[in-house]
């Protein structure tokens, strides 16, 4: 294995590997990754050999700094792999190494130019679900190719279903791994998103989930159910409900998830979430209409006297609302971008995770200050009258009580 080691060496400190294909497993493991792919790549200035680990149905990655990476690469050929195929600019090497580890290296034709890569990390994105990668629900859900390719005119689509998961990938810290996660999806649709969740968190987190999407629709419960039975995934089910009526499993909640509940439907679902005392709530509101009619405000009639600017607005407001009465219940809360599924204008994502201190007279006063600027009255306010007058009750200055 010298001579091998001696030409990663070489190629590593000069700087001449463009990429490189491990393949030809020395023993077969259903659980493990049965190729790697490695690529130069610069990072914050640095440069480094990214590793891809291919899964059946995942990639992961890692990157390992060029001057590390030699001895990386030798262990994958010496534990796991008898093939592989490294490219430089001046030739490929093509290495076979036997059951004896004899190792063969065939110096050939170079196919590869330095032209056609970019070290920059981010000139391509990297999606938490790969492209060239079949996930199961993507390609019955015609997102993908039964090969892993994403399909042209649903890319949008793609794109956007891994934009949701980079934001769930940031609340994963928060979700248990001691315990099954229970997760509520209101209003979930035809449930692309909902597929996503469980995907990444059960098949490429390994949490203990179990996740009900929760519909009006019948027809759409009824295939979304067809799906779940098709691909095996026994701890997601679909029912028909509304989200104000929801009640099972209440106190065993840890996430609540609400995309595009119309109107005061989405406040409904954290007025649930809230009282349930879910870890994490992640919602796309849609349509808010209630407070359009409410809002007052002379200083602001240059604005509020366009209808499409006092809708917009609005929407705005009302999201604001939301998101300081989910800060005074105790949730640190977040306002993010989020592409619509439906291709729609952009919309907001208000993700919330519990931790916060509750019930903060600062945070009490510039809501307070807030709603009687505007003269509005939110649904969730009245809807947590109880535990707004509990915060009260307990020493809320009285200058705030009127």
């Amino acid at each position: 294995m010298e001579n091998l080691q001696n030409l990663l060496t070489e190629l590593l400190d000069q700087q001449q590997l463009l990429q490189g294909i491990l393949s030809n497993l020395r023993s077969k493991d259903p659980e493990s990754y049965n190729k790697v792919q490695v690529k130069q790549m610069e990072l914050k200035g640095e440069l480094y050999l990214q590793f891809s680990y291919f899964y059946e149905k995942k990639v992961l990655h890692e990157n390992i700094p060029l001057g590390e990476a030699v001895e990386k690469l030798m262990q994958l050929f010496t534990e796991k792999f008898k093939q592989g195929m490294l490219h430089t600019e001046e030739a490929d090497y093509q290495i076979l190494i036997s059951k004896k580890h004899k190792v063969t290296i065939l110096k050939k034709n170079p196919t590869k130019k330095k032209d056609q890569f970019d070290l920059s990390h981010n000139r391509k994105k990297n999606y938490l679900l790969e492209e060239d990668v079949p996930v199961p629900f993507l390609v019955e859900l015609g997102v993908m190719t039964a090969e892993g390719k994403v399909v042209a005119k649903k890319y949008d689509k793609f794109r956007q279903i891994n934009r949701f998961l980079e934001m769930v990938q940031d609340i994963v810290p928060y979700l248990s791994r001691e315990k099954t996660v229970q997760i509520i999806d209101f209003g979930c649709g035809k449930s692309y998103l909902t597929f996503a969740l469980y995907h990444y968190l059960r098949e490429l987190q390994g949490l203990s989930i179990r996740v009900i999407g929760l519909d009006l629709k019948a027809d759409v419960i009824r295939h979304c159910n067809a799906l779940v039975e098709k691909f095996g995934y026994d701890q997601l089910s679909f029912q028909v409900g509304d989200i104000a009526q929801y009640e099972e499993d209440a106190q065993q909640v840890d996430m609540v998830v609400t995309l595009h509940a119309c109107d005061t439907a989405t406040d409904a679902a954290l007025e649930k979430a809230i009282r349930w005392g879910a870890e994490v709530i992640l919602s796309v509101p849609c349509c808010q209409h209630e407070l359009f009619s409410q809002i007052e405000n002379e200083d602001l009639e240059p604005l509020l006297k366009h209808g499409i600017l006092k809708e917009r607005f609005s929407a705005l407001a009302t999201d604001a609302a939301r998101a300081q009465l989910l800060e005074i219940m105790g949730y640190k809360t977040q306002l993010l971008e989020f592409i619509d599924m439906e291709h729609t204008p952009k919309n907001l994502l208000i993700r919330a995770v519990k931790g916060g201190e509750v019930g903060s007279v600062e945070e009490m006063q510039k809501y307070q200050q807030f709603k009687q600027a505007l003269g509005i009255d939110p649904y969730l306010e009245r809807a947590l009258e109880d535990q707004l007058n509990n915060f009260f009750r307990q020493g809320m200055p009285q200058a705030l009580k009127n």
